[in-house]
């Protein structure tokens, strides 16, 4: 009670730091809706990934093709997360996947034996079948917590920061388990506030799944943010849309990525990534 009495006296522009879901809200309804209907976000086509950067340092240095160079932070939280296990000759469900682009990073690098992108958002879907076409990569639209596959479908199952916008995570752990294999991975991602770290901790120790490592990564989300930055605002600025949704969409980034890295440097919100089994 003494902490929410302190934070209630902040001024509002400090209470929103430890808010960001707010900006990224926003943000992320407005690009889903209006620009990828259009197969358009934030100045062309090639807005592929709607994560937050990661870098390490020494810097991680991945050998990249020279048109991932420019999502370079982006897929390198991909990199990250999905290279805990090989993925070669495996089958690979991504679950909310947004534009695709981490979906075709980890086709052509890992060699998975086939790799399917689902995401609930039907735009998003469509741009990334219009987007990548590649062998053994398929985009499906469907939900996280009511997954269309049968059980035990998939060797692997990656997820890039998204649970923290499902309503029901248990539901979507459930589904997770549901559809791996027997010795099947669950390659996660994701950032929550500090108060509800307990709670997702016991959703994840309740899973059915077994933990074989976790790692807090926020300084790397923070430097990759920070790195990330300038690319972010030269696409905004070369939006083709109205002065009027540049503006927006300047205005809900530079908010969400202020709001989200203040979170952070205060260890208000923490980001880690996982690694589980289905034994």
């Amino acid at each position: 009670m003494a902490t929410a009495n302190r934070l209630t006296r902040r001024p509002l522009v400090h209470r929103l730091v430890i808010n960001p879901f707010v900006f990224r809200l926003i943000f992320t309804s407005f690009a889903t809706t209006r620009f990828a209907s259009q197969t358009k976000l934030l100045g062309g086509d090639d807005w592929l990934f709607f994560n937050y950067g990661y870098e390490e340092d020494p810097p991680m240095g991945i050998p990249l093709d020279p048109e991932d160079e420019p999502h370079r932070y982006f897929i390198q939280l991909y990199h990250r997360t999905a290279t805990q296990v090989d993925l070669a000759g495996k089958k690979v469900l991504e679950c909310s996947c947004g534009h695709g682009g981490g979906a075709s990073y980890l086709v052509r690098t890992q060699h998975p034996a086939s790799y399917t992108g689902l995401d609930l958002n039907p735009a998003g879907i469509e741009f990334a079948k219009n987007r990548h076409h590649l062998a053994n990569l398929e985009f499906v639209e469907g939900n996280a917590q009511a997954l269309p596959f049968a059980d035990e479908s998939f060797d692997a199952l990656v997820n890039v920061e998204a649970s923290h916008l499902y309503p029901d995570v248990p539901k979507f752990l459930s589904e997770v388990k549901r559809v791996l294999k027997q010795g099947g991975h669950f390659l996660y991602t994701d950032f929550r506030p500090r108060s509800e770290v307990a709670e997702w901790e016991s959703h994840l120790a309740n899973s059915g799944l077994r933990q074989i490592s976790m790692s807090v990564i926020d300084q790397n989300v923070l430097r990759g943010n920070e790195k990330n930055t300038p690319r972010k605002q030269e696409r905004i600025s070369q939006h083709h849309g109205s002065a009027v949704s540049r503006t927006f969409a300047r205005y809900a980034s530079d908010m969400t990525d202020w709001a989200f890295n203040g979170a952070l440097r205060g260890s208000e919100y923490t980001y880690r990534v996982y690694l589980f089994t289905k034994d």
